[in-house]
């Protein structure tokens, strides 16, 4: 076996057709494009994405750190720290928090987040909790009870 003996295996190369080339070469005048329109002419067309003028989609839809949440629920919040200033067994709510002056206005149920330190026992009655807010109130020898 030579070098000059090496060919491709039979029926692996098809020679390429030639568009636009005569009727008789089988892909003749307007070469598979069709007859009119920007995708007939010479050149790329349209770029990915172009959507002929509309808005695409890509600019459609809201950038950067997926959807909002259409009906988010608002909550009051506030921290563990700021309860610490009450007086032993006292029951918090909303409203007693409003009338302490603790919270100045009320934006929603209330929320009970962890940040700060607690000492004192209070039966804290809150719409949420978040796991460091209750366990601290449970540990300081209080209560957390979640209303619907």
């Amino acid at each position: 076996m030579r070098l000059s003996d090496v060919r491709p295996q039979k029926g692996s190369k098809k020679r390429r057709r030639r568009v636009g080339r005569g009727i008789s070469a089988g892909q003749g005048a307007s070469a598979g494009l069709g007859m009119r329109g920007q995708k007939s002419r010479s050149g790329s067309g349209t770029r990915p994405g172009f959507e002929g003028g509309q808005q695409p989609l890509y600019r459609r839809i809201p950038k950067l750190k997926g959807f909002p949440v259409v009906n988010r629920k608002k909550y009051t919040t506030i921290n563990v720290e700021k309860l610490a200033s009450l007086p032993a067994n006292t029951e918090v709510t909303l409203t007693s928090l409003k009338d302490a002056g603790i919270v100045t206005s009320i934006k929603g149920p209330l929320k009970i987040l962890g940040n700060g330190e607690l000492n004192v026992a209070l039966k804290v009655q809150a719409a949420a909790f978040t796991g460091s807010a209750r366990s601290k109130i449970e540990a300081a020898g209080g209560s957390c009870e979640v209303l619907g």
